[in-house]
């Protein structure tokens, strides 16, 4: 029981800095922050994602390239030019490493307000701390797994941020349903997104990129990530933008 604790307070703690961060706040700046909640927040991702911690500069910059060309050949990650949820993967993990270590050249409306703090993120994403996470969340399957199969759960929080990725960008555009007529392939996951916080309205998000809300399309659509984004703008650790709450 422990470890399912444990793995579910992991995978909805990364996953709502990976949604709420990177990409609501670095990739589309529906709200704004202070410098200082900034940091903060920077440091949150580092430690809910442990051993999978995404930059925002490379991920910010990667989700605008996705909304840009997607299911396209410049798309960094599109089912149409994979052929494997793997391989989509593999590629996605070269561009973004490409882009956080300025390998390739980038399109300056790509980059535009896009948070940075270099050198927290070369030492979050370096080498060193992510075997040191991947030592810590051992040792915590040691005293706390009471069953060979709970190992198996390991991997997965090595590499949650890249599963919670591939489950939008790959599944979330071949399965599920469509609320709006796109020029893509996305898909709303869930009815009600209990397992991706309000990441899974992949078609609504599409559909309206730069709104704070990815469900509220019907009544079911409940976007849990949304519902925290407006209590701290309800208690003015950041705030909302007027455009972001409107459908169009």
């Amino acid at each position: 029981m422990a470890i399912l604790i444990l793995v579910c307070v992991l995978w909805y703690s990364g996953l709502f800095f990976q949604s709420f961060f990177l990409h609501r706040y670095a990739a589309h700046q529906v709200f704004t922050m202070s410098k200082t909640v900034e940091k903060i927040t920077f440091i949150l991702t580092w430690i809910c994602q442990g051993p999978s911690y995404l930059s925002a500069y490379g991920y910010g910059i990667m989700h605008r390239m996705h909304h840009a060309y997607t299911d396209t050949e410049k798309d960094p990650h599109s089912p149409k030019y994979d052929s494997n949820l793997f391989s989509m993967m593999w590629k996605t993990k070269n561009i973004y490493q490409d882009i956080n270590n300025k390998r390739i050249a980038i399109d300056r409306k790509f980059t535009k307000n896009i948070p940075q703090w270099k050198s927290f993120d070369c030492f979050a994403g370096s080498r060193g701390s992510r075997i040191a996470w991947i030592i810590v969340y051992t040792f915590l399957f040691v005293f706390l797994a009471t069953s060979w199969w709970q190992w198996l759960l390991l991997p997965v929080l090595f590499l949650m941020a890249p599963i919670h990725g591939v489950i939008i960008n790959w599944f979330g555009h071949i399965y599920g349903y469509v609320n709006f007529k796109t020029s893509d392939t996305s898909k709303n996951l869930f009815r009600f997104d209990f397992l991706m916080m309000g990441e899974g309205y992949h078609n609504n998000h599409h559909k309206h990129s730069n709104r704070a809300n990815f469900g509220g399309i019907y009544w079911y659509e409940i976007d849990i990530t949304y519902g925290i984004i407006r209590i701290l703008n309800k208690i003015g650790v950041i705030q909302l933008k007027p455009s972001a709450l409107s459908l169009k």
